[in-house]
């Protein structure tokens, strides 16, 4: 695991050893407030620790008030691009984080201004590379934007901020592609102890893109690089929230929720509609922030030993299915009342842990005579 400093976002502790942690962003017009707060719900129901808003005018900016006053306990991470009075604005209005580049803001006397106001409220700040916008003079430099150009790019602007003796600071190298996106944030691992934000950019849409982001993040994560993520999906904020989480799941960093097991299905298959009632029972069970470990199962080679490593499992076996809890056979439920039979045995499960919870934290009763 690469050692970095901590840096605070709220009550959120990026880097330092802390779990990896879940970014989004809005997709609203952040004018539009009601708007906006309804998709930040939407977005921590999903598991969205951290939520970035675009800043791009002085409406956005001056909304920023109120969507602070309505989401009081969710971190929120203001962008900016350029224009340093929004960046002003928006710590004037309780953000948790700002993420512009330094070097993009205008004069010396105007980053100060931004940098001082930021360091006052104890507020860090995100450098953000992007490939699609380097400097021209990098571009003129290197041709394109290779890996080598992002990274120098970026130490540009840390250099910018450390200069101002300001250190609270998180960075992110993000390239439209897998190869340019591993390869800037292995160089930049190299030089500096900041915790970073991980991403690729533009990745595409929730097919295309899932896969892409899962790769170039998965590289990173599994070699111990990056303290916090955000998917770019060309889909709802929601899906890239979901997809972060099965990313960091997958790699055993972090556990929210349901995790189904399901067989990619062949000629054994004993059940027509398998695919439907695995995607019923994963969209029926899409609220539960309980981590619990599933399994659907179409026949009978290994759905039982799939079932005695999962806390619930089914197993079908010409169109009827057998429930399975912690490895034993439940009950046999006919094939169409599967999906109703096997949530309510979940709903019962996720009953049984609450209670044991509730056991644990009372506290022992202790009789005087």
């Amino acid at each position: 695991m690469r050692q970095t400093r901590a840096v605070k976002v709220k009550h959120l502790q990026i880097g330092g050893g802390a779990p990896v942690v879940i970014q989004s962003m809005t997709k609203t017009d952040t004018a539009d407030v009601g708007a906006t707060v309804a998709q930040i719900e939407e977005m921590v129901r999903a598991g969205c620790e951290i939520v970035r808003l675009a800043v791009p005018d002085n409406d956005a900016a001056i909304a920023l008030k109120e969507i602070r006053k309505r989401v009081p306990d969710v971190p929120l991470v203001a962008d900016i691009h350029f224009h340093y009075k929004l960046a002003l604005l928006a710590l004037e209005a309780g953000i948790d984080k700002l993420r512009l580049n330094p070097g993009n803001i205008g004069k010396h006397e105007r980053i100060v201004e931004v940098v001082r106001a930021a360091q006052a409220q104890q507020v860090p700040i995100r450098i953000g590379v992007n490939g699609g916008s380097l400097e021209k003079d990098l571009l003129a430099k290197y041709g394109t934007a290779t890996p080598q150009a992002m990274v120098e790019s970026a130490m540009r602007h840390i250099g910018i901020l450390e200069d101002l003796g300001f250190t609270d600071t998180i960075i992110s190298l993000k390239a439209s592609d897998v190869h340019r996106t591993v390869a800037a944030y292995r160089l930049l691992a190299e030089k500096v102890d900041y915790p970073f934000h991980l991403g690729v950019t533009e990745a595409g849409t929730a097919f295309g893109g899932t896969i892409k982001s899962a790769i170039g993040l998965g590289i990173l994560l599994h070699e111990g690089i990056g303290d916090t993520i955000r998917v770019s999906l060309a889909a709802e904020p929601q899906e890239e929230v979901r997809v972060a989480w099965e990313i960091v799941k997958s790699l055993g960093l972090r556990s929210r929720g349901v995790t189904v097991v399901a067989c990619p299905t062949c000629g054994r298959l004993d059940v027509d509609n398998f695919v439907e009632i695995v995607t019923e029972i994963e969209r029926r069970l899409a609220h539960v922030e309980e981590p619990l470990h599933l399994s659907i199962m179409g026949c009978a080679v290994n759905g039982p030993g799939e079932a005695h490593d999962s806390q619930l499992g089914v197993t079908f076996g010409r169109g009827v299915g057998m429930i399975f809890k912690d490895g034993v056979p439940m009950r046999k439920v006919a094939g169409e009342d599967i999906v109703e039979a096997f949530v309510m045995e979940t709903e019962k499960l996720l009953a049984e842990i609450e209670a044991k919870k509730l056991t644990v934290a009372e506290p022992e009763l202790i009789s005087i005579s």
